[in-house]
Formats: C-alpha cells, structure tokens, sequence
C-alpha cells in the first residue's frame, strides 16, 4: 500500500521563508498545506511552487477555530510568521488544540523561553512535541553542543555557543526582529537560572583564523535550549562584535527600509558559522562547529527536515529543545547533503 505524501501546514507561508518552506516541502515531495491572512498572497506563493492544486487555508490571529481547523488536517505545523512575539503564540495554541507538532523559525530569545517554559505542559497534556527556534542558528548551534560535550565525556563546567558569521545581507523580518533584540536585557543561563550578562565583551579564536575575534554577548537560542539537556552551570552566547554592532544599529524605522526579500546573490555568498565551545572540571576542551551558506535557505532545509522526523519518527510530547528530539550526528549528515560541514575537535586543556 503505497503512503500519501506528509501534509505540512506552513503558517505565513506569503511571506519569505515561508515561501522558501514552501519550496524546500515540494523539493521533498511533502505536500504543504498553506495557511495565513491574504488569500491573494498566498496563491501567488502556490504559483510560484508551482502548486496548481495547493490546498490553501485563511485564517486570521484571532480565530482560533480556523486555525485549529487548518491545522487538523495536517500532519505537522510549521510556523514562519514573525515577529514572533507579536504574533506567534496563538498559532503554538492552535497547533496544540489540533493536536500537531509545532516548530517555527524565531530567532526571539525571550519568545523562545517563554513557548519553552508556558506551554510544556499543555502541550504534554495535548500530547504533542513543540519545538522552537527550529533555524539556521538554533538547531545546528544547540546539536553541535550535545555532539561537542560527548566528545569530552566528563561533567562540564561551561559551554559558549558562538554565532561567527559575518555582516551579509538580511531580510526585513530578520531586521524586525534584531532591532527589538538588541535593545533587551541580555541573558545568559548561571546556577541554575537565567541571568543578566556580567562579561558583555570577550574574545574567540574561529577556526582556521590566527587572531582572536572580538564578540559581544547575545542570548543566541542555545543559551535557552543547552541546558534542557547538558548538566553545566554556564552557557553563554556571544556573536561576532561587528555583526552586533550592526543590529544594534537597526531600529523599527530602519528595518521598514530593508527589502522584504534580500538580494539573491547576497544570501548566497553570505556564510553562517555556529560553533560550540565546552570545557569539562578536569580542564579539557572540545569544540564543535557547523557552517554552512544561505541561512534563509538553511533555515527551510533544518525546518522541513525536522518536521519529517518528528512525523515519521515522533519524539516525547512537551516542549523540547533539538538535541531533545533528534539525533545530532544523523540530523547534521543530512544537512551535509545539502552543503553544510560539520566537526567536533579536543583542544588543548586550560
């Protein structure tokens, strides 16, 4: 008996990488389930993907039903409308009522701890897995970690998860976003609980470099999915100085000014950098990093590719970090199929 192709449901599929989950769904021959505000918009989205039939739900915020009832049709939720503060929690709501895994794109670190700690329960109760963050940094950052402190075997004193890509081109969603970041309290988890940063400057030796990089803190989506499931007393994020210097630059009004859909050749040339450093009691280091080009097109890869596992393979209901739901080295080969590298090394104990 042959099996009917996934049904994924992409919310706020009209706009850019929902457009890119969109495609990266038919590349894979799942079936995407469109969902969002503009009838309109979201036709010229199936147009696009070459979808003539697609199946094509509007449902706004604030009507739960036609939310729930898109989503109950199919096998997963994707959610890549943002900002995510603003308008991401009905949809984890809706998506819990059908009774769909959940995951979706924020890079919001605050957004990010609250779905994590406010809907644990109810999705457990639901019995259903919610996954955030599910992006070019929060997913290959947070496996890198699990991959880097094996590696080490021993209890672990600290972890710094280390975004290192450089200044390139973004989108006017990711630029919303940032310049509500920057302008936050910055977090790092300490004994037990999520603090304020006391080191806000430091310095990391990217691989294949001769001199240290200059980083400033930011609570990057490790710091908040780590320790679910590493035993340490510390994670810190840090992202490259000039990168932070740039968002911190960014303010509503600029962000407006920024293309919805960034220069093509841009994203391209554009590499991202997640690198994971750990320290045991014992002194020993290790450090892991994964890289890869595009990080709008990442993200569609990493969010298409989770949701078809969490189908096909399940993972424990509640919400969960992705180190929780899947296995590390597994999910980082098959981004390898799609040009991303990957490594874990010993360094030179402290």
């Amino acid at each position: 008996m042959e099996l009917s192709p996934m049904r994924i449901a992409v919310h706020g599929a009209s706009g850019f990488t929902g457009s890119l989950v969109v495609a990266e769904l038919v590349r894979r021959d799942l079936t995407p389930v469109l969902v969002g505000r503009d009838p309109d918009r979201l036709r010229r989205i199936a147009d696009q993907a070459a979808i003539p039939d697609a199946e094509i739900h509007v449902a706004h915020l604030e009507d739960t039903a036609a939310l729930t009832a898109a989503f109950a049709s199919t096998d997963a939720v994707i959610n890549a409308a943002g900002p995510f503060t603003r308008w991401g929690e009905p949809v984890v709501r809706a998506a819990i009522a059908a009774r769909r895994p959940y995951l979706d794109t924020t890079g919001e670190p605050a957004y990010l701890h609250k779905i994590l700690t406010t809907y644990d329960e109810p999705a457990k109760q639901a019995g259903v897995t919610v996954i955030p963050a599910v992006t070019d940094d929060g997913v290959p950052g947070d496996l890198i970690a699990s991959l880097t402190a094996a590696r080490l075997g021993a209890p672990i004193t600290e972890v710094v998860i280390a975004d290192l890509r450089r200044p390139g081109a973004a989108s006017r969603g990711t630029a919303r976003s940032m310049a509500a970041i920057m302008v936050a309290e910055q977090i790092e988890y300490r004994d037990g609980s999520w603090q304020s940063v006391q080191e806000p400057e430091s310095t990391l030796l990217e691989p294949g470099e001769a001199e240290p990089v200059p980083m400033s803190t930011l609570a990057l989506p490790g710091v908040y999915t780590i320790p679910r499931h590493l035993e340490t007393p510390r994670v810190r994020g840090v992202i490259r100085s000039e990168v932070g210097e740039l968002f911190a630059s960014l303010n509503s009004e600029v962000a407006e000014t920024l293309p919805e859909v960034p220069d093509a050749a841009a994203l391209d040339a554009a590499r991202w950098f997640m690198l994971a450093e750990v320290t045991g009691v014992d002194g020993r280091r290790a450090r892991g990093w994964v890289t890869g080009f595009n990080a709008y097109a990442s993200t569609a890869v990493i969010a298409v590719e989770a949701a078809r596992r969490l189908v096909a393979d399940g993972a424990p209901a509640g919400t969960l970090a992705p180190a929780q739901a899947f296995d590390a080295a597994s999910f980082l080969d098959h981004l390898a199929t799609t040009g991303v590298t990957w490594q874990v090394e010993e360094l030179a104990a402290v």
